[in-house]
Order: C-alpha cells, then structure tokens, then sequence
C-alpha cells in the first residue's frame, strides 16, 4: 500500500478567505458567526450564519464565469487554487491523466437554484439561463477544477450531507493508496446561505437563533456557514522527488452507516468509524491526542459523539483533546469537513489546538476535554477528524505528523 501526504491546502471560510487567515482566527478563537446579509431574511426566523463577509465575485472572476460559477463552485475554485499553488505541482503529460478531482458537497448549486425558483414562481418569469443546469448541478464545481488545473483522472462529487467532504477526501485516499492515482485534489464546497436554504433548515428544527455553543450544557442548536477547504493528496514517493514540501501524512479512513433514523445519530454507527479508522491506520488509541469533533452544537448529536468517543477509546479518552471548529466558521455541511481539517494540520504542524469557543457550562454527557474557549499549545502526533451526517453516514480521518 502506498503512502498519501497532504502537499497544498486552501480554503475560503468565514473567519478566513486563505489557509494562513483560517489559521491564525482558529487558534486566537475568533467567531465568524453574525447577522445574515441576504435577501428577504426578515422572513426567516433563524437571521445568523457565518457568512464569507466581504466577498466580491466580480473582483474574483469575469462575467462569462460568473454566468456559469454558482457560488459553491466559485469558493470551490478559490479554495483549489491556493491549494494547488501551495503544492508547488503542474498537471501535464501523465501526471494529468493519473489525477482528478474528488469533492463533497450536500447543496451543490442550492442558490443557483433558490434565485431561479424565486424568479419564476414569485416574479412570474417564463425562461432561465441556458446554463442553469451546468451552474446547479452538483458535479459543477467538480468538473470546473479538472478543467482549470487539466486534471484527467478519476472525477466525481460525493454527496453524504454533513459528511461529505470526509467521504470524499476518504475516497480521494484510498485511490492513491491503492496506486489508482499518483495525485488528487479533494475536499468539499457549500453555499446554501439563501433564502430557500435558511428556510428549509428551520423546519428542522435543529438550528440556534444566537450562537453555536458545541458540547456546553447551554447549546441549542447549529449554525450553518458557507465557503470551501481544499488539498493536494499525494502518493509520498511522487511528492518527495519532486521535491514537494509536505504538510501531514493522512494514515487512515474509514466509513459506516448508522441504518437506524434518518436524523437521530447512533453511538454505535460513530464509534464503528472512529474504531475503523484507527485500524486502516494501524494506530495504537494512546497515540491519538486530538479529535477535531463534528460537534454540531445540537443536543442529540453533541452527546453521541462524546459516548463514541469514551466507547472506543476506554481511559484514554479522559486525556485526548476534543474540540469543535464550527463554533467559529459553522456548519458548512457538504464542505464542513474539509475546512476542518485544516485544524487537525494547525495541530500536527504547529502545536496548536483550536478551542471550542462559546462554551458556558459543562454538560456531563459531554465531559470530555473539550478546549474549552482558548486555545492549546500540545504536541500530538495523530489526530482524527470526525463527521456523522444525517442519513446516519459516518466518515473519520486518521493523520499523522509526517516522519520519513
């Protein structure tokens, strides 16, 4: 089996529209969650969400572009471009042929479509643009990279809710390690901040109208976000002789599904990821020391993945670090996993460990090492980055700080 590092990383959040922002508001705990600047958000009941603030599509791409970019796809693009700079790699010649595009998302082009709903049904309009499909389409963003970087390989978009871009990046990983692919960019894109999108979510009932407070015994719901994390995953020998500076080494992956509900979480289902992820990884549990957590911020799902966490880990659990990144950025869904992981790369590369900020009162069905509101200065030599979407899909990575 071949081994994967991780060569580029990029990214567009709300607390970061570059890896280096991203970074340095998680370990200073700042929140990007604030007022939704949308329109009609005076109709919607929950009126916060962690939006990219400042973000000007004209000034990042021209009109012809943006006519066929819905905005998951332009984070997306964003996002990939500073990854595969980072990475230092050009797709020519065979290279291009042995690499391609893995992403996740859950709403694809969901504000491509709201605009247009709004425009037949509410203004009565009788035609759209011809490029509505290829602009909502889920594969979009997808195949907008391949073309941008003339990636030729295997390419295709994974769809697990919460969890996709962990699924996709798992799926990313496990082409390379089985010498499918020398190279892979991968990770996972959202923007469901609209009208539409808000509004569907509040029928669930799951969502904060103030803030997202993971873990503590006063949380009352998620926050959603928007923006987009991206990587260059990459077989070692490949990236060493090109002289690649690599970031972590991902290790293991593995996947479950709860087939229990459609939106409660299982305890079982989590653990079973979390436990099949150590063992791809052939990874001892007293060698893990932190846990970048889904930690949504919702009662049930704060709670289940706490009892996985102490299920599968026995003691040790009492000595890992747990925390939840979607206190500052949010939920971004589809894309949440993949801007998550820049946390577990902060920990192995810098010894810092993101806080969970907002945290009030312990909860002693969540009395695990939470990080609570700063964060940490350790040393850990592996952590674990989990995602448990509704569907009851389950998705844990396993990295490492790269050793020779």
């Amino acid at each position: 089996m071949k081994r994967v590092v991780i060569t580029g990383a990029g990214t567009i959040n709300a607390i970061g529209q570059s890896v280096p922002e991203t970074m340095e508001a998680m370990a200073e705990g700042r929140c990007g969650i604030g007022p939704l600047d949308i329109r009609d958000v005076d109709r919607l009941t929950v009126q916060i969400g962690a939006q990219v603030k400042g973000y000007d599509e004209q000034e990042r791409f021209n009109r012809q572009q943006i006519a066929l970019y819905d905005r998951f796809t332009q984070f997306a693009l964003i996002a990939a471009g500073e990854a595969v700079a980072q990475a230092g790699i050009e797709f020519q010649g065979e290279l291009s042929q042995r690499s391609g595009v893995v992403m996740g998302t859950s709403g694809g082009g969901l504000t491509t479509q709201d605009e247009n709903y709004r425009a037949v049904y509410e203004e009565g309009k009788n035609r759209v643009h011809p490029f509505v499909i290829p602009k909502l389409m889920n594969n979009a963003a997808a195949s907008h990279i391949s073309m941008r970087f003339n990636l030729q390989g295997p390419s295709f978009t994974v769809a697990t809710a919460c969890a996709s871009s962990n699924h996709a990046m798992g799926q990313a990983f496990a082409m390379i390690r089985s010498g499918l692919a020398d190279a892979m960019v991968t990770g996972g894109t959202e923007s469901m901040l609209c009208f539409g999108g808000v509004k569907a979510w509040e029928g669930l009932r799951v969502m904060s109208k103030e803030a997202c407070r993971p873990f503590s015994a006063t949380r009352n719901g998620m926050v959603q976000g928007e923006g987009a994390g991206m990587f260059v995953f990459e077989e070692l020998e490949h990236a060493k002789a090109r002289g690649a500076n690599i970031l972590v080494e991902v290790v293991g992956f593995a996947m479950s599904s709860d087939a229990a509900d459609i939106v409660m979480p299982s305890t079982k289902g989590a653990a079973r990821a979390i436990a099949g992820a150590l063992k791809d990884g052939r990874i001892d549990l007293d060698a893990v020391g932190y846990i970048n957590a889904h930690g949504t911020g919702t009662a049930a799902n704060d709670k289940t993945e706490c009892a996985a966490v102490a299920d599968v880990f026995g003691h040790h659990a009492n000595d890992l670090m747990i925390s939840s990144t979607k206190s500052m950025h949010g939920h971004l869904i589809g894309g949440t996993g993949a801007v998550e992981l820049l946390a577990c790369i902060m920990a192995l590369r810098d010894g810092i460990i993101a806080p969970t900020i907002g945290y009030e009162e312990p909860d002693p069905e969540c009395a695990l090492d939470v990080v609570p509101n700063e964060a940490r200065e350790a040393e850990v030599d592996v952590v674990l980055s989990n995602a448990f979407a509704f569907g009851g899909l389950n998705a844990v990575l396993a990295l490492k700080r790269f050793a020779v």
